[in-house]
């Protein structure tokens, strides 16, 4: 698969859209990164009461916002974007924990 355009040299509709499925490739792969480290956390963690953490969930969403805003994008759409994604990741946790524990 060729490389696709940057969106600057974007000049139709194709390219656009072979750029943003390159791009999601990329995205599930952290993703898959990201859950990596969830299952690393459940492995680490000694008990599934240290699994939840409001203040480490906030820290990172608020992480995102600032992030998304420093390039210029909505931050209130990436925060929730992340509230979805923390909360998927501490119910995977939650599972790989319970999984790797009984």
């Amino acid at each position: 698969m060729t490389k696709p355009l940057s969106p600057a040299d974007c000049q139709t509709m194709t390219d656009v859209r072979k750029g943003v499925d390159a791009l999601d490739q990329r995205i599930v792969a952290l993703f898959a990164d990201r859950f990596a480290y969830m299952r690393a956390a459940a492995r680490i963690k000694p008990d599934r009461g240290h699994v939840r953490d409001e203040d480490r969930k906030a820290q990172v969403i608020a992480n995102a916002r600032a992030e998304a805003e420093r390039r210029d994008i909505p931050g209130d759409a990436v925060a929730a974007i992340w509230e979805t994604l923390v909360e998927a990741s501490i119910a995977y946790e939650m599972r790989e924990f319970d999984r790797l524990k009984s």
